[in-house]
């Protein structure tokens, strides 16, 4: 046994403080598979984790970290052998579990996913928690039945992480796509994607109406609060809104008009605890569903001395697309 690089969060006098430092190898978490990180990512919640703006980290000393792409190196686990190339997201990784920004990691085998062939995993951080949250939500609104044939999605937080993937397999999939951002600078940038319109997010901010003008069928929502009940209010008939973040706050001030008067539904997305079965789904239809020259358009490249300083520029809204992390 030995040490490796990591980004080790501690408790401090006044929060947290975040090092990138040697660990110890012994001190790794129980776990069947031991896995050489070779890419991770810089997501919201590892911003908050980072940075300890937020609680999210409930077990100290802790690697963050939520995503990781990588090689087995050692298994007890039957369905994994060294050598086999994975991915795991999520889990408590990063919170209660040792998490990715390390050059090892140990964890259950019942929480990787196999990576997708063709996919290097550098391609799947690029996507990361972000780009398989927004899969999550286009999953659950083809359940409810959405089709493009209902009339245009909305996607809020545009130009994030979530917003981008979400934008770029949307409209891959045939969907008219308003993307509505805090950064009408970028509206280029989401037309690149795929967006056929851009809206300034002032248009979701105010206080929410309990019904307004009917405006899209369906929607990806990672803000939350106002805004998701501004999207409520403003979803057509039958029409359903996928939740999956909380960038403006946990609140959300509506009603109950949008679903006894329109029929409307709100679709909860979780990435954490999301059953593997729905995980392996969202990674083969992102393999196929995700156009790889966009992805590459909307990522960029770091080590893990960056992290602490991207995680802070991630809660700033600084950062456009996604950030891959290069470990080893």
């Amino acid at each position: 046994m030995g040490t490796f690089k990591a980004i080790r969060i501690d408790k401090a006098d006044k929060g947290t403080v975040a090092t990138l430092t040697q660990f110890d190898e012994a001190e790794l978490m129980e776990g069947d598979v031991t896995v050489r990180v070779e890419w991770s990512t810089v997501n919201y919640k590892d911003g908050l984790a980072v940075t300890g703006k937020a609680p999210v980290v409930r077990r100290f000393p802790m690697i963050a970290g939520i995503d990781l792409a990588g090689t087995v190196e050692q298994s007890s686990h039957p369905q994994w052998k060294p050598g086999d190339m994975v991915i795991c997201d999520g889990w408590g990784m990063g919170e209660t579990h040792l998490g990715a920004y390390a050059e090892k990691a140990r964890v259950k085998g019942d929480w990787l996913v196999r990576l997708p062939e063709g996919m290097s995993p550098r391609d799947a951080m690029a996507i990361g928690t972000a780009g398989y949250t927004a899969m999550l939500s286009v999953l659950a609104l083809e359940k409810q039945g959405l089709t493009p044939k209902h009339g245009p999605v909305v996607v809020t937080g545009a130009a994030g992480g979530v917003g981008s993937v979400a934008i770029a397999v949307l409209s891959k999939l045939g969907y008219s796509v308003i993307a509505s951002t805090g950064r009408m600078s970028e509206a280029p940038y989401l037309k690149a994607l795929g967006a056929a319109e851009v809206i300034d997010r002032n248009e979701l901010s105010g206080p929410a109406k309990p019904l307004a003008r009917e405006r899209w069928a369906g929607g990806i929502d990672s803000v939350g609060s106002t805004t998701l009940a501004n999207l409520l209010s403003m979803t057509k008939y039958g029409g359903a809104i996928a939740a999956c973040g909380l960038a403006a706050g946990m609140d959300l001030p509506t009603s109950v008009a949008p679903f006894i008067l329109r029929g409307v539904c709100l679709l909860g997305i979780d990435s954490v605890m999301c059953p593997i079965e729905q995980r392996k789904t969202a990674w083969s239809r992102l393999a196929s569903d995700l156009d790889r020259t966009k992805l590459a358009e909307i990522t960029h490249e770091i080590g893990l001395d960056g992290v602490i300083d991207a995680g802070a520029r991630i809660l700033a809204g600084q950062v456009r697309g996604r950030i891959v992390v290069k470990i080893l």
